[in-house]
């Protein structure tokens, strides 16, 4: 079957768009996009197909998306580009000033079109063109203003066509895998567009019971706001008289209250405060405020009123990459909803949820990655920890704990110990992520194994001494970035090393040997939820959750069953795929429910 490329670009502020390629040649406006699109889709079994190639997901496909149409394979410059460079900023003019070798840091700017504008002049492109002279992108193409005629949005698809091309040779020199990542990075993408559509179903007399039973009923004023919000701090200021004006939302003033109390603690933050929730009844007091709180001020009845539409749907922007090793993102709770108020995601009537989350999915990874043919062995046992655990001669709690530390760098205690039978074991696994932790120290650039750059400088610029910041890397070899510098330039500044603090040093070593996994895995579950959207869309399945390793599925409910086996063996086809070969065996626990909480784990 032949794909064909079609450029699908949009003008908002102009509400055109324009289709080119595959003989079609088409400017129209955004409400009959869906029809163009559409017509280009319906192709006979075994026929031709189109690929359809944007600058961005969330401006061009969204004209088609937001008005119904249904798209199926496509290339986004923006995730290529992320792909290639690593980070977030992801310009048309960026991606292209990149595809043609050209220097980034030399961007023109838009014109401000008055007396204090010193941008040089001469480079304009033509009537109805979008390159300059001087070769770079028109800066102001693609601007939320931005309002093109008509043979100009005809110059603006063909340029995507052009720099889709050149990326898909860039990222062929990256590796094996890497033209594979920017299709499934891009289908991940338009699935952000249609979550962002679609919205996560919700049971809104459930989410108002809860929110009533965790902050209190819906206040008619703001001194009745006041009045619940004291009644709900007194439960805890109760515990400790003569402290009553102690204010609960400063830190100081807390500490001082514990201490009053007899707990000493060097901070207030759950993980120290937990162990004295048995012992100490302000802590566990203080502990379940926290909960109510986090309700009342985030997850409260402004939320419910902001964010949740009239069609019972909860909707927030997404986006497919994180800015590090590319984990998709979401707003307004979808991504941290308490445990408390999963109850009130719940299938609309007629439908289910078809839930599935990947199981051990970093060892798994880790396997895959390393080309460790032992820890493959172990990825064919339902529970991988078995076999490594008899691999080890320990128990199975003392297996997970040291594969964990492996790759979040702990190597004290327990777990010191039973790294170093990790080390006898799975001596390739273990060395693999020895150097992603060397390449850490260097602070070197990475890729990962789909061949995502992360800039490690860059990345982790604000890390911690203890190693606390979210971001994932992969494979240990430096890169040059396409349009910054010389070939040999790795972006390093060796005059930045003198007089770091170990502590910290080692820090950047244990993000980049748990970056090794995370940004794999990040990968490996884009390709499958991509590969959920597609093969199950005839059976009017709908993606409403993607969370880290855990997809939700939305599905009428007489194709429950049906969509399980699909969700399932649509893992094994993209797992396949993603690594080019059956050696590492992935798993997903998928089961059919009616709420989110009904779901183990």
């Amino acid at each position: 079957m032949a794909v064909h490329l079609v450029a699908l670009v949009a003008a908002p502020a102009a509400r055109r768009a324009a289709v080119l390629g595959r003989g079609e040649l088409w400017v129209g406006t955004l409400d009959a996009v869906p029809d163009r699109v559409e017509a280009l889709e319906a192709v006979d079994p075994g026929g031709d197909a189109v690929r359809f190639v944007w600058w961005a997901a969330g401006v061009d496909a969204h004209a088609a998306v937001a008005r119904g149409a249904r798209l199926s394979r496509c290339w986004d410059v923006a995730e290529a580009h992320r792909l290639i460079v690593g980070g977030w900023e992801a310009t048309p003019q960026s991606a292209w000033a990149t595809a043609h070798r050209l220097d980034r840091s030399r961007l023109p700017a838009a014109s401000r079109g008055d007396l204090f504008d010193f941008s040089p002049t001469g480079h304009e492109p033509g009537p109805g063109g979008v390159v300059r002279a001087d070769g770079y992108l028109a800066p102001e193409g693609g601007t939320a203003h931005w309002r093109p005629d008509d043979q100009t949005l005809l110059a603006w698809a063909q340029a995507a066509l052009d720099c889709a091309a050149r990326q898909e040779e860039l990222l062929a020199q990256t590796g094996p895998r890497a033209v594979a990542a920017a299709h499934s990075e891009s289908a991940a993408a338009l699935l952000c567009v249609e979550l962002a559509r679609d919205g996560l179903p919700l049971d809104r007399a459930r989410a108002e019971q809860l929110i009533t039973e965790a902050a209190g009923p819906r206040p008619d004023s703001d001194a009745h706001a006041r009045e619940i919000r004291a009644a709900r701090d007194r439960v805890v200021l109760e515990q400790v008289p003569g402290h009553e004006r102690t204010d609960l939302r400063n830190p100081v003033q807390v500490k001082e209250l514990l201490a009053s109390a007899g707990v000493d603690v060097p901070n207030t933050r759950k993980w120290v405060l937990e162990p004295f929730r048995e012992t100490s009844g302000v802590v566990a007091a203080l502990l379940d405020w926290r909960k109510a709180e986090r309700i009342a001020t985030t997850y409260g009845w402004g939320w419910l009123e902001t964010h949740v539409g009239a069609d019972d749907r909860l909707r927030g922007g997404w986006t497919a990459c994180d800015g590090a090793a590319g984990r998709m993102t979401a707003q307004n709770g979808l991504h941290n909803l308490p445990t408390s108020l999963r109850p009130a995601v719940a299938a609309h009537p007629g439908h289910v949820f078809v839930r599935a989350d990947l199981g051990q999915i970093e060892p798994r990874v880790l396997a895959a990655v390393s080309g460790d043919a032992a820890l493959a062995a172990a990825t064919r046992a339902d529970d991988l920890y078995a076999p490594v655990a008899a691999s080890l001669g320990v128990e199975r709690p003392v297996a997970k704990v040291a594969v964990l530390a492996a790759m979040y760098g702990q190597r004290s205690g327990a777990a010191g110990e039973a790294l170093k039978g990790l080390e006898r074991a799975y001596p390739v696994a273990m060395g693999f992520l020895d150097r992603a932790y060397a390449a850490g120290l260097r602070r070197e650039p990475m890729r990962t194994f789909g061949g995502r750059l992360i800039p490690l400088d860059t990345v982790l610029a604000d890390v911690t001494v203890d190693g606390s910041r979210e971001g994932r890397a992969e494979d240990v070899v430096a890169v040059p970035d396409p349009g910054r510098g010389t070939a040999g330039d790795t972006g390093r500044d060796s005059g930045r090393d003198s007089g770091r603090d170990s502590g910290r040093d080692a820090a950047r070593g244990r993000f980049a040997r748990n970056a090794v996994i995370q940004g794999s895995a990040a990968e490996l579950f884009k390709a499958w939820a991509a590969t959920v959207r597609a093969t199950t869309r005839d059976l009017g399945a709908q993606i409403v959750l993607c969370l880290h390793d855990e997809l939700l599925v939305h599905v009428p409910q007489e194709h429950a069953e049906l969509t399980q086996q699909r969700v399932e063996q649509a893992l094994t086809d993209s797992a396949r795929r993603w690594t080019g070969s059956t050696a590492v065996r992935f798993v997903a626990d998928a089961s059919v429910i009616s709420r989110w909480s009904e779901a183990k784990g």
